[in-house]
């Protein structure tokens, strides 16, 4: 006999279907605790809970004190009755079955328990024919989530149900500090949909949120609907009100509409579309003002992601971003890593790869995206670049391959042209446990074609062709010691680095894509001081460097590491861009110490000394501490000659166990202002935290400045309110975790 067909757990999980209706991806996420709220008084485990297995083939076994079979019609369970089906444990005092009309009812309490939640209720009704099931005064209590509640009542039909006078809430009971509820829910289990009636959200007991009708899903299928709306204010733009609609409009794609208010320059429209097929997936976004009340022109901005793998080898990519103005990135852009873009590039490509070999073919253009860069400034576009690579190991010891690649440059104003740039190589690796020696022989053939008179260059067709040879050795070695009782291994790491590069007068070259690149540890070892082909640099100089690092002979976490290096110029370098003077005896001294001092604090430094003009070009120290209750602090100053100089503090201090402070002050010493502070709070029970943000930072390139204030109620397990500040805190705050 199966008199319950126990069907109690659909229907109270129902109850939580609100809670998943925002989350349109799932999210792993450690389950929350109690541990904040005192006293929790939940409903406490009946049995240990067992995974739910194949209910269908389990059968339902019932034991009790006493059987009563005097009554034909009817059986009685009484005393301790338990039934027991696969994960599902039902327990009551007494149990009633009524054989004709296949009715039960329970009298007294009834317990229930599987495998993802528990409840009880003062009584259980069933009719097996008419398929209903009939419980009264539920609480309820999830397994491995903080949701909660009471319902009335709960009535029971085939696939369909209703709850009356449901709650829920992650809060314990006795200390709502939040609670969710209806008059009304109305459950569809065969399309896994609710449809709740007079809804009310409550933080303590102020209301704050009511709907006359709500509906959403009861399972981890996604659903459209409307997604938490986001508030914030700031002094250039007024009031942001944002209020996403979600569209799950198929499977394997979907869509987000975003309605955006900004009180001082109007209505914005945003829009994310997204798909994923067998081979390829996407993003598209975008967003549309028309005719801003601050600038009275329409404003917008598109990002199109794309990637398609033909096969193990193949693949093609797409990263197309525009704005439709310099303006758009430091009037909407909340972080400095948007407000400080200059420029915007969109690619496209097909790219290869294989043991041996790689190889693309792509295309590149870039927009201004900063109001001081003149129209014209923008780098040449790339339509096409041919790239390719292969090497083959014709030995243990020998490499021979060959780097080629092939672009058109195109520009609005300037002069293009066509370059093909082929480098053959033989590279040797002499080795073993303790030592390194490879030699490497390269021969480098640059080519253009122009397609007009280039500025300063006399022919259209120049070349340049000229060898490149390099030798890295280096050697390692140890020794143990004891500091401070501890067992310690110290390594010391001398390394050479030769290379020749005869000098090619490459003045008639044009400057397609070519930079100095910036000099630091790497530079030491490098073939080329230019990125790019333009300009391959003379060189007859030796690099000298020494690495010394101090390991825990217990575990090999490095402790201490310390370097220094410099380039020795035994020829001085010639080949240079612009009228930089360069040195005639080497580059700057590079060091570089980092230092773990104990599990929680480190500190690290670089230098780059000139000792041509006896001053420092680069200099930086950055410090954090991180301890066992959370707090983080970091500290770090910057310094680049004749350029920037930069300090940057950064903490997050717990405060109790609910309270957090964090802030962050960014301040340019060489221009006496602050790029960006912030200071805020954080409080968090164990099912509300609430966030406060208030910031000042540089928006501008002009170093116009702006104020914001960011606010953010999170109710656990159901979504937050207001304007997120999570971004901003991790890119601001090292190691920072809410």
């Amino acid at each position: 006999m199966r008199p319950t067909r126990l069907r109690v757990l659909p229907l109270c999980l129902a109850i939580s279907g609100i809670v998943h209706a925002e989350q349109t991806t799932p999210i792993a996420a450690p389950a929350p605790s109690w541990v904040l709220c005192r006293a929790p008084s939940t409903l406490p485990m009946f049995f240990p809970a067992t995974p739910a297995g194949d209910r269908q083939a389990a059968p339902t076994d019932v034991a009790a004190d006493a059987l009563d079979l005097k009554k034909s019609e009817e059986t009685t369970f009484s005393g301790n009755v338990v039934l027991r089906h696969a994960d599902q444990w039902l327990s009551t005092d007494v149990l009633t079955y009524t054989h004709a009309d296949q009715r039960f009812v329970t009298s007294g309490p009834v317990k229930f328990q599987d495998e993802s939640m528990r409840l009880t209720a003062s009584q259980v009704r069933g009719d097996q024919k008419a398929n209903t099931l009939d419980l009264e005064n539920v609480t309820y209590q999830f397994n491995e989530q903080l949701g909660n509640g009471q319902a009335a009542s709960v009535h029971m039909q085939d696939k369909t149900g209703t709850l009356e006078s449901a709650t829920y809430s992650t809060c314990p009971p006795g200390q709502r500090q939040w609670e969710f509820s209806a008059s009304s829910i109305a459950i569809n289990q065969e399309t896994a949909t609710g449809v709740a009636h007079n809804v009310v959200l409550k933080l303590g007991r102020l209301p704050v949120l009511w709907l006359p009708i709500a509906s959403f899903p009861t399972d981890a299928r996604r659903r459209s609907g409307v997604l938490s709306p986001t508030i914030g204010n700031d002094r250039r733009s007024g009031t942001d009100l944002s209020l996403p609609v979600y569209l799950n409009l198929a499977p394997n794609y979907d869509a987000t509409l975003t309605p955006r208010w900004l009180s001082k320059r109007g209505l914005m429209v945003e829009g994310e579309f997204r798909y994923l097929g067998e081979h390829s997936d996407g993003k598209f976004m975008g967003t549309w003002l028309p005719g801003d009340n601050l600038t009275g022109t329409d404003r917008s901005k598109i990002d199109f992601l794309h990637r398609t793998a033909f096969n193990d080898h193949w693949t093609a990519t797409a990263s197309i971003h525009r704005v439709s103005d310099k303006t758009y990135l430091s009037d909407f852009g909340d972080a400095i890593a948007d407000t400080s873009i200059s420029l915007l590039s969109s690619s496209a490509g097909v790219y290869g790869r294989g043991r041996n070999w790689a190889a693309s073919i792509s295309s590149e253009i870039w927009q201004i995206a900063n109001p001081l860069f003149l129209p014209g400034s923008e780098p040449y576009r790339r339509l096409p670049r041919l790239q390719a690579s292969i090497h083959e190991p014709f030995l243990p010891w020998l490499d021979a391959g060959v780097d080629a690649e092939m672009v058109r440059f195109t520009h609005e104003s300037l002069a293009g042209g066509r370059r093909i740039d082929l480098e053959p190589y033989l590279a040797m690796s002499f080795g073993g446990s303790s030592w390194f020696i490879d030699p490497r022989l390269a021969w480098r053939y640059t080519s253009y074609s122009l397609d007009s008179e280039f500025p300063g260059v006399t022919d259209r067709n120049p070349s340049r062709s000229l060898p490149i040879a390099s030798l890295d050795a280096g050697a390692y070695f140890e020794r143990d010691f004891d500091w401070g009782g501890k067992a310690m291994l110290q390594t010391l790491e001398p390394r050479l680095y030769y290379l020749r590069v005869p000098y090619r007068n490459q003045d008639d070259l044009p400057l397609f894509d070519t930079r100095e690149l910036t000099f630091g540890w790497t530079s030491l070892f490098r073939d080329n001081r230019f990125g790019g082909a333009d300009r391959q640099a003379d060189a007859n100089q030796v690099t000298l460097a020494l690495t010394s690092r101090l390991l825990s002979a217990a575990d090999g976490r490095e402790k201490l590491s310390a370097s220094l290096g410099r380039i020795t110029y035994i020829d001085p370098p010639r080949v240079a861009l612009g009228s930089t003077p360069l040195s005639d005896n080497g580059s700057d001294w590079v060091a570089q110490v980092d230092w773990t001092i104990n599990d929680h604090w480190s500190v690290g430094v670089t230098e780059q000394w000139d000792p041509d003009n006896n001053r420092t070009n680069l200099a930086s120290v950055h410090s954090r501490l991180h301890l066992n209750n959370g707090a983080i602090f970091n500290a770090a100053y910057r310094y680049r000659y004749n350029s920037l100089e930069q300090t940057d503090l950064s903490f997050v201090i717990p405060v109790g166990s609910k309270w957090s402070l964090y802030g962050r002050w960014n301040y340019s010493m060489r221009d006496k202002k602050t790029i960006e502070a912030f200071g805020g709070f954080q409080w968090k029970s164990c099912c509300v935290a609430v966030r406060l943000l208030g910031r000042q930072y540089i928006r501008s390139f002009t170093s116009q400045s702006n104020t914001g204030v960011y606010l953010e109620i999170e109710l656990t397990g159901l979504g937050s309110f207001g304007r997120s500040a999570a971004r901003l805190l991790d890119d601001a705050i090292l190691d920072y975790a809410r």
